[in-house]
Protein backbone atom coordinates (compact mmCIF):
# COMPACT_ATOMS: atom_id res chain seq x y z
CA UNK A 1 0.00 0.00 0.00
CA UNK A 2 1.34 3.62 -0.55
CA UNK A 3 2.87 4.64 2.58
CA UNK A 4 3.64 8.08 1.40
CA UNK A 5 0.71 10.49 1.41
CA UNK A 6 0.91 12.28 4.65
CA UNK A 7 -1.99 14.10 4.15
CA UNK A 8 -4.23 11.04 4.20
CA UNK A 9 -3.16 9.67 7.83
CA UNK A 10 -4.64 10.37 10.92
CA UNK A 11 -3.26 13.34 12.77
CA UNK A 12 -2.05 11.91 15.88
CA UNK A 13 -2.10 8.91 17.25
CA UNK A 14 -5.56 7.35 18.19
CA UNK A 15 -6.67 9.57 15.91
CA UNK A 16 -9.91 8.00 13.12
CA UNK A 17 -9.79 9.40 9.48
CA UNK A 18 -13.10 9.65 8.14
CA UNK A 19 -13.62 8.76 4.24
CA UNK A 20 -16.74 10.01 2.75
CA UNK A 21 -15.51 10.53 -0.76
CA UNK A 22 -14.75 7.85 -3.46
CA UNK A 23 -11.41 9.55 -4.89
CA UNK A 24 -9.44 9.29 -1.64
CA UNK A 25 -6.07 8.11 -2.42
CA UNK A 26 -6.44 5.53 0.56
CA UNK A 27 -9.53 3.92 -0.69
CA UNK A 28 -8.22 3.75 -3.67
CA UNK A 29 -5.15 1.92 -3.09
CA UNK A 30 -7.45 -0.61 -1.05
CA UNK A 31 -9.80 -1.22 -4.10
CA UNK A 32 -6.83 -1.49 -6.38
CA UNK A 33 -6.36 -5.00 -4.10
CA UNK A 34 -8.89 -6.91 -6.06
CA UNK A 35 -6.79 -7.29 -8.49
CA UNK A 36 -3.35 -9.58 -8.08
CA UNK A 37 -0.73 -7.18 -9.37
CA UNK A 38 -1.75 -4.90 -6.50
CA UNK A 39 -1.86 -7.69 -3.97
CA UNK A 40 1.48 -8.58 -5.63
CA UNK A 41 3.41 -5.78 -5.79
CA UNK A 42 2.06 -4.36 -2.05
CA UNK A 43 2.53 -8.00 -0.24
CA UNK A 44 -1.02 -7.26 1.27
CA UNK A 45 -4.65 -8.41 0.83
CA UNK A 46 -8.10 -7.56 2.19
CA UNK A 47 -10.52 -9.57 4.16
CA UNK A 48 -13.85 -8.89 4.74
CA UNK A 49 -16.30 -9.02 7.76
CA UNK A 50 -16.50 -8.59 11.21
CA UNK A 51 -15.44 -12.37 12.29
CA UNK A 52 -12.67 -12.92 9.93
CA UNK A 53 -10.91 -9.78 11.29
CA UNK A 54 -11.50 -10.49 14.54
CA UNK A 55 -10.18 -13.88 13.98
CA UNK A 56 -7.05 -12.78 12.41
CA UNK A 57 -6.64 -10.65 15.18
CA UNK A 58 -7.33 -13.19 17.96
CA UNK A 59 -4.50 -15.15 16.29
CA UNK A 60 -1.76 -12.49 15.68
CA UNK A 61 -2.03 -11.26 12.65
CA UNK A 62 -1.50 -7.49 12.42
CA UNK A 63 -4.10 -5.02 10.77
CA UNK A 64 -2.53 -2.63 7.88
CA UNK A 65 -5.68 -1.00 7.75
CA UNK A 66 -8.97 -1.56 9.71
CA UNK A 67 -12.20 0.14 7.97
CA UNK A 68 -15.49 -0.09 8.95
CA UNK A 69 -19.11 1.37 8.09
CA UNK A 70 -20.17 4.60 10.56
CA UNK A 71 -22.93 1.64 11.08
CA UNK A 72 -20.92 -0.31 12.80
CA UNK A 73 -19.35 2.74 14.76
CA UNK A 74 -19.63 2.29 18.82
CA UNK A 75 -19.35 -1.45 18.66
CA UNK A 76 -17.44 -2.72 21.55
CA UNK A 77 -16.02 -5.29 19.08
CA UNK A 78 -15.01 -2.55 16.84
CA UNK A 79 -14.03 -0.33 19.52
CA UNK A 80 -11.46 -2.94 20.34
CA UNK A 81 -10.16 -3.92 16.99
CA UNK A 82 -9.54 -0.15 16.68
CA UNK A 83 -7.59 0.21 19.96
CA UNK A 84 -5.54 -2.61 18.53
CA UNK A 85 -5.33 -1.57 15.56
CA UNK A 86 -3.74 1.50 16.85
CA UNK A 87 -1.52 0.02 18.62
CA UNK A 88 0.43 -1.73 16.26
CA UNK A 89 0.98 0.86 14.25
CA UNK A 90 -2.29 0.56 11.61
CA UNK A 91 -5.03 2.84 10.53
CA UNK A 92 -8.34 3.06 11.31
CA UNK A 93 -10.93 4.32 9.03
CA UNK A 94 -14.22 5.16 9.15
CA UNK A 95 -16.15 5.03 5.87
CA UNK A 96 -19.19 6.01 4.64
CA UNK A 97 -21.95 3.16 3.35
CA UNK A 98 -21.15 4.18 -0.21
CA UNK A 99 -17.25 3.83 0.33
CA UNK A 100 -17.56 0.77 2.06
CA UNK A 101 -19.96 -0.48 -0.64
CA UNK A 102 -17.01 0.28 -3.23
CA UNK A 103 -14.19 -1.43 -1.22
CA UNK A 104 -16.31 -4.66 -0.46
CA UNK A 105 -19.03 -6.71 -2.35
CA UNK A 106 -21.66 -4.60 -4.21
CA UNK A 107 -24.85 -6.91 -2.81
CA UNK A 108 -24.51 -7.08 1.14
CA UNK A 109 -21.43 -5.73 1.54
CA UNK A 110 -19.39 -6.11 5.00
CA UNK A 111 -19.58 -3.30 7.95
CA UNK A 112 -15.53 -4.44 8.76
CA UNK A 113 -13.35 -4.89 6.40
CA UNK A 114 -9.08 -5.49 7.05
CA UNK A 115 -6.09 -5.51 4.90
CA UNK A 116 -3.45 -7.29 6.00
CA UNK A 117 0.22 -8.67 5.48
CA UNK A 118 0.31 -11.64 3.53
CA UNK A 119 2.06 -14.91 4.84
CA UNK A 120 3.81 -17.11 3.25
CA UNK A 121 5.89 -20.38 4.65
CA UNK A 122 8.94 -21.33 3.03
CA UNK A 123 8.66 -24.69 1.98
CA UNK A 124 12.54 -25.64 3.49
CA UNK A 125 11.01 -24.65 7.17
CA UNK A 126 8.21 -27.59 7.14
CA UNK A 127 9.07 -29.96 8.78
CA UNK A 128 5.77 -32.82 10.04
CA UNK A 129 5.36 -34.44 12.60
CA UNK A 130 4.08 -38.09 13.67
CA UNK A 131 0.77 -36.84 13.56
CA UNK A 132 0.84 -34.25 10.93
CA UNK A 133 -0.94 -34.03 7.59
CA UNK A 134 -0.48 -31.50 4.88
CA UNK A 135 -2.79 -30.73 1.71
CA UNK A 136 -0.62 -30.39 -1.65
CA UNK A 137 -2.81 -28.66 -4.44
CA UNK A 138 -1.17 -28.93 -8.01
CA UNK A 139 -1.93 -26.22 -10.16
CA UNK A 140 -5.27 -25.42 -8.55
CA UNK A 141 -7.17 -22.85 -10.61
CA UNK A 142 -10.85 -21.82 -9.13
CA UNK A 143 -11.05 -19.85 -5.78
CA UNK A 144 -13.95 -20.94 -4.34
CA UNK A 145 -12.09 -24.58 -4.53
CA UNK A 146 -9.45 -23.47 -2.82
CA UNK A 147 -10.77 -21.23 -0.10
CA UNK A 148 -13.07 -24.25 0.84
CA UNK A 149 -9.85 -26.59 0.97
CA UNK A 150 -8.23 -24.20 3.35
CA UNK A 151 -10.93 -24.13 5.31
CA UNK A 152 -11.59 -28.11 5.30
CA UNK A 153 -8.13 -28.63 6.35
CA UNK A 154 -8.57 -26.39 9.13
CA UNK A 155 -11.36 -28.15 10.32
CA UNK A 156 -9.38 -31.59 10.00
CA UNK A 157 -6.84 -30.60 11.90
CA UNK A 158 -4.16 -30.17 9.12
CA UNK A 159 -1.03 -28.53 9.79
CA UNK A 160 -0.78 -26.60 6.19
CA UNK A 161 -1.71 -26.60 2.73
CA UNK A 162 0.74 -26.51 -0.41
CA UNK A 163 0.29 -24.96 -3.58
CA UNK A 164 2.51 -26.80 -6.49
CA UNK A 165 2.80 -24.60 -10.00
CA UNK A 166 1.06 -22.41 -11.24
CA UNK A 167 -2.25 -21.70 -8.86
CA UNK A 168 -4.66 -19.53 -7.92
CA UNK A 169 -4.13 -16.51 -5.02
CA UNK A 170 -4.88 -17.77 -1.94
CA UNK A 171 -5.08 -14.14 -0.60
CA UNK A 172 -7.78 -13.11 -3.79
CA UNK A 173 -11.00 -11.79 -1.94
CA UNK A 174 -12.90 -14.74 -3.61
CA UNK A 175 -10.65 -17.47 -1.98
CA UNK A 176 -10.47 -15.33 1.65
CA UNK A 177 -13.96 -15.01 1.33
CA UNK A 178 -14.63 -19.40 0.79
CA UNK A 179 -12.07 -19.92 3.88
CA UNK A 180 -14.34 -18.17 6.69
CA UNK A 181 -11.23 -16.94 8.54
CA UNK A 182 -8.92 -20.44 7.85
CA UNK A 183 -6.42 -18.81 5.89
CA UNK A 184 -5.36 -17.28 9.03
CA UNK A 185 -4.79 -20.24 10.98
CA UNK A 186 -3.05 -22.41 8.66
CA UNK A 187 0.35 -21.86 6.91
CA UNK A 188 0.28 -21.73 3.14
CA UNK A 189 3.33 -22.38 0.93
CA UNK A 190 4.37 -22.50 -3.16
CA UNK A 191 6.60 -24.45 -4.54
CA UNK A 192 7.06 -25.82 -8.52
CA UNK A 193 7.34 -29.26 -9.27
CA UNK A 194 10.82 -29.91 -8.92
CA UNK A 195 10.99 -28.06 -5.27
CA UNK A 196 8.18 -30.00 -4.31
CA UNK A 197 9.67 -33.36 -5.35
CA UNK A 198 13.39 -32.64 -4.28
CA UNK A 199 11.83 -31.88 -0.74
CA UNK A 200 9.45 -34.73 -0.46
CA UNK A 201 12.63 -36.86 -1.43
CA UNK A 202 13.86 -35.47 2.23
CA UNK A 203 11.28 -34.86 4.25
CA UNK A 204 10.64 -38.87 5.46
CA UNK A 205 6.81 -38.21 4.92
CA UNK A 206 3.98 -40.85 2.91
CA UNK A 207 2.97 -39.15 -0.05
CA UNK A 208 -0.64 -40.35 -1.10
CA UNK A 209 -2.12 -39.06 -4.46
CA UNK A 210 -5.55 -39.46 -5.57
CA UNK A 211 -6.15 -40.55 -8.95
CA UNK A 212 -8.47 -42.24 -11.74
CA UNK A 213 -6.12 -44.76 -12.07
CA UNK A 214 -5.33 -45.25 -8.21
CA UNK A 215 -4.55 -48.91 -7.97
CA UNK A 216 -5.58 -48.61 -3.51
CA UNK A 217 -9.50 -47.62 -2.26
CA UNK A 218 -8.73 -44.35 -0.50
CA UNK A 219 -10.26 -46.19 3.02
CA UNK A 220 -7.37 -48.85 2.96
CA UNK A 221 -4.12 -46.78 2.49
CA UNK A 222 -1.93 -46.40 5.85
CA UNK A 223 -2.15 -42.88 7.36
CA UNK A 224 -0.98 -43.63 10.62
CA UNK A 225 3.19 -44.75 10.00
CA UNK A 226 4.26 -41.56 8.75
CA UNK A 227 3.16 -38.08 8.48
CA UNK A 228 0.99 -37.75 5.19
CA UNK A 229 1.02 -34.93 2.84
CA UNK A 230 -2.18 -35.46 0.07
CA UNK A 231 -1.47 -34.55 -3.22
CA UNK A 232 -4.23 -33.54 -5.41
CA UNK A 233 -4.89 -32.65 -8.72
CA UNK A 234 -5.84 -29.83 -11.41
CA UNK A 235 -9.40 -29.92 -11.34
CA UNK A 236 -9.60 -30.48 -15.51
CA UNK A 237 -6.12 -32.60 -16.04
CA UNK A 238 -5.66 -34.55 -12.97
CA UNK A 239 -2.36 -34.87 -11.32
CA UNK A 240 0.53 -35.20 -14.33
CA UNK A 241 2.68 -38.35 -14.22
CA UNK A 242 5.81 -36.38 -13.02
CA UNK A 243 4.02 -36.38 -10.04
CA UNK A 244 1.77 -39.39 -9.71
CA UNK A 245 4.94 -41.60 -10.21
CA UNK A 246 6.55 -40.33 -7.32
CA UNK A 247 3.38 -41.07 -5.06
CA UNK A 248 4.37 -43.50 -2.21
CA UNK A 249 0.45 -44.75 -2.99
CA UNK A 250 -2.26 -43.50 -5.79
CA UNK A 251 -5.35 -43.76 -4.16
CA UNK A 252 -8.99 -43.94 -5.53
CA UNK A 253 -12.67 -42.74 -4.59
CA UNK A 254 -15.08 -45.46 -5.52
CA UNK A 255 -17.49 -43.71 -7.13
CA UNK A 256 -21.88 -44.85 -8.63
CA UNK A 257 -23.41 -43.25 -10.66
CA UNK A 258 -22.96 -41.20 -14.06
CA UNK A 259 -20.60 -38.61 -12.48
CA UNK A 260 -17.09 -39.43 -13.65
CA UNK A 261 -15.31 -37.02 -11.09
CA UNK A 262 -15.45 -35.20 -7.76
CA UNK A 263 -15.03 -31.66 -7.27
CA UNK A 264 -11.73 -30.82 -6.08
CA UNK A 265 -12.81 -29.48 -3.21
CA UNK A 266 -15.34 -32.32 -2.55
CA UNK A 267 -12.62 -34.96 -3.01
CA UNK A 268 -10.01 -33.56 -0.67
CA UNK A 269 -12.70 -33.41 2.05
CA UNK A 270 -12.94 -37.03 1.90
CA UNK A 271 -9.36 -37.69 1.49
CA UNK A 272 -8.65 -35.70 4.65
CA UNK A 273 -11.60 -36.71 6.75
CA UNK A 274 -10.36 -40.03 5.87
CA UNK A 275 -6.41 -39.72 6.75
CA UNK A 276 -7.35 -38.00 9.72
CA UNK A 277 -9.47 -40.02 11.19
CA UNK A 278 -7.71 -42.02 13.62
CA UNK A 279 -6.89 -38.86 14.70
CA UNK A 280 -10.44 -37.02 15.18
CA UNK A 281 -11.90 -39.99 16.61
CA UNK A 282 -8.79 -39.81 19.32
CA UNK A 283 -10.04 -35.72 20.15
CA UNK A 284 -13.60 -36.90 20.09
CA UNK A 285 -12.72 -39.56 22.84
CA UNK A 286 -10.60 -36.87 24.70
CA UNK A 287 -13.68 -34.67 24.92
CA UNK A 288 -16.44 -37.04 25.98
CA UNK A 289 -13.58 -38.37 28.78
CA UNK A 290 -13.19 -34.93 30.01
CA UNK A 291 -16.84 -34.03 30.35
Amino acid sequence: MNETRSQDRPGRVGQVKEITSLANPIVKDIKALSQKKTRDETGTFLAEGLKLVLDAAELGWRLRYLIYSKAAKGKPQVETLAARTVAHGGMVLEVSEKVMSSITRKDNPQMVSGVFDQRWTMLADVRLGADETWVALDRVRDPGNLGTIIRTADAAGASGVMLIGDSTDPFAMETVRATMGSIFALPLVKASVSEFLAWKEKAGVSLVATHLEGAVDYRRVDYKSRPVVLLMGNEQSGLPPELASRADRLARIPQAGLADSLNLAIATGVMLFEARRHLLTLTESAKETGR
